[in-house]
């Protein structure tokens, strides 16, 4: 069910009102024929939100063609004009470079960039917002920027990981968990990966792939004698997207 500032609308409201792609309207009508209640101050801030999944998608999209390399931590590497890496592994922003810049470098050089699959997505969230927002308002509310797993997260994207979700929608963030993994390749003993929406996930290191493409891959990688297969959990990570609504509502209404 939607409801909108305490009205219950349907599918056929919002298509009215906007011009939806696809997967938009495919969210739009999982959302109204769930038994959970989806509340919005205003269509706006709906339309908000679908616009940011489909940059989400976008951006995994332009993120898989960029170039970036898929290393662990203690083998990671990026643009020393932009970025310095920590002694942990991760990347953070130098004093002179605006966020927005930074954030674009890696999309435009990606092959000067290595890191693994969580920070690829925090990535993807980063260039997602960047994409909607108006450059000011974005470089503004995330400096100091840290790319490090799901560490040191700007607390403006408001990154939150819900278990069992009444539903689940293209631009979530998904994990594929690997019980039995090979100690020898701990790094994949699970992987993160964006719904696109249209059957396929991203997953920095693999690409863009089916969900079973994922799990065989993961089994491939199990201990000897190794029982239990990989799965997709019961979860999904999602930005804020009634906080990043309300700052870029207010920022382009001032």
């Amino acid at each position: 069910m939607i409801r909108i500032s305490g009205r219950t609308v349907t599918p056929e409201n919002i298509f009215n009102q906007y011009s939806l792609n696809r997967i938009q309207r495919d969210i739009v009508t999982t959302m109204a024929s769930s038994n959970s209640r989806y509340d919005y101050t205003s269509l706006d801030q709906l339309k908000f939100e679908l616009d940011l999944r489909m940059s989400i998608i976008n951006a995994s999209r332009k993120l898989n063609s960029s170039g970036l390399a898929f290393r662990v931590f203690t083998k990671s590497f990026c643009n020393r004009d932009f970025w310095t890496r920590t002694n942990e592994g991760g990347f953070l922003l130098k004093n002179n470079v605006k966020p927005s810049e930074a954030i674009e470098d890696i999309f435009r050089n990606g092959r000067k960039y290595g890191t693994e699959c969580a920070t690829a997505m925090v990535i993807i969230y980063y260039k997602a917002v960047l994409d909607i927002y108006p450059v000011e308002l974005f470089n503004s509310m995330f400096t100091n920027i840290q790319l490090m797993n799901w560490h040191y997260l700007n607390r403006n994207l408001g990154l939150n990981n819900y278990s069992n979700p009444p539903d689940y929608f293209p631009g979530d963030c998904r994990y594929f968990k690997n019980p039995d993994v090979n100690p020898l390749r701990a790094y994949l003993q699970g992987e993160n990966a964006i719904d696109l929406g249209d059957g396929t996930y991203y997953a920095h290191g693999m690409g863009i792939t089916t969900g079973n493409e994922i799990i065989r891959i993961l089994n491939r990688n199990r201990k000897t004698g190794a029982r239990r297969s990989a799965y997709l959990m019961d979860t999904a990570t999602r930005p804020n997207f009634k906080h990043l609504h309300s700052r870029y509502h207010s920022f382009t209404r001032s």
